[in-house]
């Protein structure tokens, strides 16, 4: 008979120790919110348990209940055997420490434009060509909004916005109507279709829109932790920048002047550059990114568009 991982694993010392031995030995993949495997192992250990997430040190000698002992090891294996990711999991996801709401009908939220949104680039004191004054911005569209995280996070960001949040998966916008029910203030307003066309006539001070980019090649390569979420979040094109290049040719027609568009298309930056080498892109990096974000004027696009 088998021993049971959960009768001699008593504290989350014990846990974190064996989860990360196990996460080794099956070479599982990272990378949906998390930093790497330790970070990993603590994520899925302490949201499993309803601890705080942001420190597991003062935790680590707590001893366990037979019956979370049990949760906690039957969470490891399936992360194991399934290859799921953690956030599915614990359907939980945070960006900015906002928790949303996620299961396999959304991609994991990981955009680098929640950190753009809250960082000194927007509002008074930013000196950037982005937004200066976030109280005057009064419309957002999020485009490929998902869970909706970016159109609720935008919500906080710009509180005298109304903000529109676009999803072509009648399935995603179901995700997005909790995170929306449980974070928002009555200002995120969801609608399904592909991209503007749920929108005809209407224009923003700002669309943000983390599109599907990932090109033909690393679509067939994905592992099975990434070939969990839904594959049309995930695919772009050929060379990742289809839906980009649908986004950049409609954006103009809904965009007041003085406002502007900021995307998120992974490695394209080059190619993007050449097929538009009229447009004055500004690759904005984050911590962890470099010219995988972009921000375009309005005045730029509308020019263009003339």
């Amino acid at each position: 008979m088998s021993e049971n991982p959960a009768d001699y694993l008593l504290t989350v010392r014990d846990m974190l120790r064996y989860a990360v031995s196990r996460f080794n030995e099956a070479e599982l993949e990272f990378g949906h919110g998390v930093s790497g495997l330790v970070d990993d192992a603590v994520y899925l250990i302490l949201e499993t348990l309803h601890l705080p997430i942001d420190e597991v040190n003062p935790w680590l000698d707590a001893r366990l209940t037979g019956t979370e002992r049990q949760l906690v090891v039957n969470r490891i294996e399936t992360r194991v055997q399934t290859r799921v990711p953690t956030p599915y999991l614990v359907n939980k996801a945070y960006i900015h420490g906002i928790p949303f709401y996620i299961d396999q009908r959304v991609i994991v939220p990981r955009s680098f434009i929640g950190e753009i949104l809250f960082s000194d680039r927007v509002g008074p004191e930013s000196g950037s060509t982005l937004i200066p004054s976030p109280l005057q911005v009064a419309s957002v569209a999020d485009i490929c909004t998902g869970s909706g995280c970016l159109a609720i996070l935008a919500s906080m960001v710009f509180p005298n916005a109304e903000v529109d949040a676009v999803d072509l998966s009648p399935e995603a916008l179901q995700v997005a109507a909790i995170n929306v029910d449980q974070l928002g203030d009555g200002r995120v307003h969801l609608h399904e279709g592909d991209l503007f066309g749920p929108l005809t006539g209407r224009t923003y001070d700002l669309i943000i829109t983390n599109p599907p980019y990932v090109d033909q090649e690393a679509m067939e390569a994905l592992p099975p932790e990434y070939l969990a979420e839904p594959s049309m979040a995930l695919d772009g094109g050929f060379d990742g920048l289809d839906i980009v290049r649908r986004i950049l040719d409609s954006a103009a027609q809904h965009l007041n002047p003085g406002g502007g568009l900021l995307c998120e298309i992974g490695t394209g930056r080059e190619i993007l550059e050449l097929d538009y080498p009229d447009l004055p892109f500004l690759w904005l990096d984050t911590a962890e990114s470099e010219g995988e974000v972009f921000w375009l004027n309005a005045d730029d696009l509308i020019a263009r568009a003339q």
